[in-house]
């Protein structure tokens, strides 16, 4: 079993930045994909990035792209989502998921999920 804890939302401005973390109960979790998701009222949740176990590889919505940096620190047992110039539709509740093994781009891709933290990005 795999416990994950977000933390790092918050209301932000366009424009603005932030950080969101989460952190993996695993103890092998160096061996886990980690992804981010996110679901916005009355919207499917989607993905938004995801890094493989070695953090080698990584995989960016294109709504996303070049705006946001996923990053591990397997030593601590946590994943990053860097988020810059953010846009009032980035407004969502934000989820880390995690699967050992192979990464995916789909929830059900995943077993394992945070509780979400919320961003809201203001006009």
């Amino acid at each position: 079993q795999v416990q994950l804890v977000e933390s790092g939302g918050g209301l932000v401005q366009a424009g603005g930045s932030l950080r969101l973390s989460c952190a993996a109960s695993a103890r092998t979790f160096g061996s886990y994909a980690m992804g981010w998701f996110r679901q916005a009222p009355g919207k499917e949740r989607e993905f938004v990035a995801a890094t493989s176990w070695k953090d080698i590889n990584t995989y960016y919505a294109d709504s996303v792209k070049g705006r946001f940096t996923i990053s591990r620190d397997n030593a601590k047992n946590t994943v990053y989502l860097q988020m810059n110039s953010l846009k009032p539709e980035d407004t969502a509740v934000y989820y880390c998921a995690a699967v050992q093994g192979r990464v995916g781009v789909r929830p059900h891709e995943y077993d394992y999920w945070g509780q979400g933290t919320q961003v809201t990005v203001s006009s």
